[in-house]
């Protein structure tokens, strides 16, 4: 799959598990080298009634709007052309505290090697109070995203969308707290509602470092793809995801070979986004 483009059809005979089994599937076609652009999912429940929102407004039966939608996806996919950058704005976006998180120690060790090609920017939403979403109309959310702002306002509207807005690549850092993103993180993907109403995005990408004292790594790393590629409309460029296994500080920067997966990372990175010399 090593620079193919993958959209997904997802079709089930019940309620469950398209979702899921298409963020396994996502996860592992970015890892085999494949780009998948933003939204590349269409789902099919088995009674089809995930369609009858978007059913009502084209005035179309369940069955009719699938089939519009796949077709859609299949019209996406054969246009898709990966977007290019001459000097990339990376955006990395964590919740780790600042002397003992191995995340955060291996994402600034990925800064660091992009920064000779690329315009880097760290923010960090530790410090105090992420509220999460609180699920406003879209009308309502509309009516706050169209005044740049958002119900709570505060420093993620202030802040954090308009850099987001100006980045071409999210780097997520995500410690794997029981088998989950952490609620900062969640907070904030879902407090981007405020920007999806008003902004496309699919043309900026998406990727992530996932850092598990255990294992598990690839059950954070589908969630946060799960939200930003297959929801919010990021594109996921080949092999999104560095994977680390880590409990104690500073294990992931001592494990045997974590330089050589830092560059392959870091290198597989700027490639997707420009097509500049390899790093040094």
């Amino acid at each position: 799959l090593a620079g193919s483009t993958v959209c997904l059809v997802a079709d089930g005979t019940g309620e469950l598990y398209t979702k899921s089994a298409a963020q396994a599937l996502a996860l592992a076609c970015s890892m085999a080298g494949a780009y998948l652009p933003g939204r590349p999912l269409v789902e099919a429940t088995g009674s089809l009634y995930n369609q009858h929102i978007q059913a009502a407004n084209w005035g179309l039966t369940r069955e009719e709007t699938y089939a519009r939608r796949v077709g859609e996806l299949i019209a996406r996919l054969a246009s898709f052309a990966p977007p290019r950058f001459s000097h990339p704005r990376v955006l990395m976006l964590h919740a780790s505290e600042q002397q003992r998180s191995n995340t955060l120690a291996l994402g600034r060790a990925i800064l660091e090697r992009l920064s000779a090609h690329c315009q880097v920017e760290e923010i960090g939403l530790l410090n105090g109070t992420v509220q999460d979403c609180r699920g406003c109309g879209y009308h309502q959310c509309l009516h706050f995203a169209q005044n740049s702002t958002c119900f709570y306002g505060g420093a993620l509207s202030e802040a954090v969308f308009p850099a987001i807005l100006q980045s071409d690549l999210l780097l997520f850092l995500c410690p794997n707290y029981n088998d989950a993103l952490g609620a900062n993180l969640v907070a904030l993907i879902n407090r981007m509602t405020n920007l999806v109403v008003k902004e496309d995005l699919g043309q900026k990408y998406v990727a992530g470092v996932v850092a598990s004292g255990y294992s598990g790594g690839d059950l954070v790393a589908r969630q946060l793809l799960g939200a930003m590629c297959l929801n919010r409309g990021l594109i996921l460029p080949p092999r999104a995801m560095l994977l680390e296994t880590a409990h104690d500080p500073g294990d992931a920067m001592r494990a045997s070979g974590v330089g050589a997966r830092i560059a392959a990372f870091s290198q597989g990175l700027l490639d997707a986004l420009t097509s500049r010399e390899k790093l040094g």
